[in-house]
């Protein structure tokens, strides 16, 4: 078995971004070499997400607007967690959207459904984070 590991660094100018990172994680598919297995996209931060949806621009708006109503920024002093930080929406949007997904690899390509794709979401951005790409199989 093969197990091949790469990391992926963004740092995202604004608060929030959602960032189509499937060409880098295809890209990881080919250097790893494996042809049947498993692919585990993470975020290794708790104010961002890696989420698999459809790469539409109206979807990514609904997004922002729903994760907004959900758990919106201001005021910034309704958060317990906001002593002295900012960020406590951006726990919580990280909560909802996930931390992770899973993709099966089938003769060398990611098995995605039509029009999947995989997303990092940015939550609390203007500062440098990581997504661990970890590839298993054969």
């Amino acid at each position: 078995m093969k197990s091949y590991r790469k990391e992926l660094f963004f740092n995202v100018p604004t608060r929030r971004a959602l960032i189509n990172i499937t060409p880098q994680v295809e890209e990881c598919l080919r250097e790893s070499g494996v042809k049947e297995g498993l692919i585990l996209c993470n975020a290794m931060h708790i104010t961002a997400s890696v989420f698999i949806n459809d790469d539409e621009s109206g979807l990514h708006q609904d997004y922002e607007k729903w994760l907004e109503k959900l758990a919106p920024h201001e005021p910034v002093t309704q958060y317990r967690h906001n002593v002295g930080e900012d960020n406590a929406d951006a726990h919580m949007k990280r909560q909802i959207m996930g931390r992770e997904v899973i993709v099966a690899v089938t003769n060398g390509k990611m098995d995605f459904g039509p029009w999947e794709q995989i997303f990092y979401g940015e939550f609390d951005g203007r500062r440098r984070k990581r997504v661990l790409v970890k590839i298993i199989g054969e």
